[in-house]
């Protein structure tokens, strides 16, 4: 992770299907690094199950990134592999690192069924048996026969799996175990008894042959794509043990350090250091309960306590583990987990993430571009400001003022090594106000101005290094040095 790295998320799930995400990447690379952006989270790459219409969470060959003739298109919905290896070296060559989505939890689109016995089971309970043995015709053999066994030839059947929610030969769906397997321990157990089952074919991570499979994949994916490591997808229904396992290996055998962020969705952050604990802190882990605080703030209008606005985070618990975002694919309108932070508490939820010290922030490509599907326009004007001064301000001692149930701010004092930084923050979901606070006696006699031009006129540090910073009701001012201006107070 670099100093004052910024992530963006480059993609929402309703872009069109057109395949030209890969080349946008590699055309926006250098203004996105001019702004400050220090590494992307591109998109699964590889074939999914709906091929070109798949956004990539419904995984069928992991070994297919836009190559083979398979599920009725060579492309994915992103683009080709040739294009996804040319935005990859294009993006890095803006020194920008790429991450790359792994789902690993499930597989989709099975090319054979095949009779297997199994046991229904209670969908809110997955401990709870519901139905006597019987064979179903279970979607689980993958040939791949597009891509005729080129980069490995391990076929995946159903003992590679422990459950199915379809059984074709009655065409029933529910949930499906196995005869003979379990459902995997050390998953989340907060939700269904046993959060293992998520849906499609459930991959059994206690099967040795899928872990050193899975293995084989990473290696021969790093050293094809050259990516700079992973985000996680669904981390919460895998067991924890071989992320800890799988992580360690793969980094054994490239020499690579490989970056990677987990998706552990759950509002308590108990849970996530828990599960950070289990797997060795080998990854770090998006801030879930951050984002509710967010939302939650946003739907109050003023009436929640901003002075609360990170407890029970994980970027409070633990900042070098925590990648802070506002908003992302999944919580983005008619999505799962739909939780969109209004438009009005967006500066003020970038703000936080952006300007402060601790924390990796995220930027979503829809609240920076916008999602059409849904008549949302994107805030890049507001984001390259706050980006950029993340990139050329934010630096030095900080100093918070979370000292207001209505208004809170904080100071960075700035350092030696970049010139000119340093900058005040306040915010307000209500009236708006004063706050006075300390930013550095080496500003004394200076003048700060509003970069966000909610405020209007200039103010002079004091002799002591204090200022008197305003805001404007239900908004947020960032103030950085400047000369002064006839009429300055």
């Amino acid at each position: 992770m670099i100093d004052n790295g910024i992530m963006m998320q480059f993609f929402e799930w309703y872009l069109e299907a057109d395949g030209s995400l890969w080349n946008k990447a590699a055309k926006e690379a250098k203004r996105l690094a001019g702004c400050g952006v220090t590494s992307l989270w591109l998109p699964p790459a590889y074939k999914g199950a709906a091929g070109a219409e798949d956004v990539g969470y419904s995984a069928y060959d992991l070994y297919d990134l836009g190559e083979f003739d398979q599920k009725g298109s060579v492309r994915t919905k992103y683009g080709t592999k040739d294009e996804y290896i040319k935005a990859i070296k294009t993006l890095q060559k803006n020194n920008i690192n790429v991450y790359a989505d792994v789902v690993l939890n499930h597989k989709l689109g099975a090319d054979e069924v095949e009779q297997v016995s199994a046991k229904e089971f209670n969908e809110n309970n997955r401990y709870q048996m519901i139905g006597e043995d019987k064979i179903i015709g279970a979607w689980t053999k993958f040939t791949f026969p597009g891509r005729k066994k080129k980069y490995s030839d391990f076929t995946w059947n159903w003992t590679h799996f422990d459950g199915i929610d379809w059984d074709q030969d009655s065409y029933e769906k529910a949930i499906f175990k196995f005869t003979g397997k379990e459902w995997n321990d050390e998953v989340d157990t907060t939700e269904n008894g046993n959060y293992d089952y998520l849906m499609g074919a459930d991959i059994d991570f206690n099967n040795p042959e899928v872990f050193e499979e899975l293995v084989r994949w990473a290696v021969w994916y790093i050293k094809t794509t050259g990516v700079d490591g992973f985000r996680l997808d669904a981390v919460k229904h895998i067991p924890s043990r071989f992320y800890r396992d799988f992580l360690m290996r793969i980094r054994e055998l490239t020499g690579r350090e490989l970056f990677t962020v987990g998706e552990y969705w759950h509002g308590d952050v108990m849970q996530l250091t828990s599960y950070l604990g289990e797997i060795n802190s080998e990854a770090s882990l998006f801030d879930v309960p951050l984002h509710y605080n967010f939302y939650h703030c946003a739907e109050a209008h003023g009436a929640y306590d901003l002075r609360r606005i990170f407890d029970g985070s994980l970027v409070s618990r633990n900042p070098m583990k925590a990648v802070t975002f506002v908003d992302n694919h999944d919580t983005q309108p008619g999505q799962a987990l739909e939780a969109f932070v209004e438009e009005w508490f967006k500066p003020l939820a970038y703000s936080l993430i952006l300007l402060r010290r601790e924390g990796y922030p995220c930027v979503f490509y829809g609240d920076y571009y916008g999602i059409p599907h849904d008549k949302i326009k994107g805030s890049k004007t507001m984001l390259d400001k706050l980006m950029k001064l993340r990139k050329t301000k934010a630096y030095g001692e900080q100093h918070d003022y979370f000292d207001d149930p209505d208004c809170i701010g904080w100071t960075r004092e700035g350092d030696e090594e970049h010139s000119d930084s340093g900058l005040a923050v306040v915010m307000s979901d209500g009236k708006g106000g004063t706050k006075r606070m300390y930013i550095g006696r080496k500003f004394a006699g200076q003048h700060f101005s509003d970069v966000l031009g909610n405020a209007k006129y200039n103010i002079k540090i004091d002799d002591e290094g204090c200022g008197e910073f305003y805001v404007n009701r239900c908004g947020v001012s960032v103030w950085v040095h400047k000369e002064p201006k006839t009429g300055d107070k």
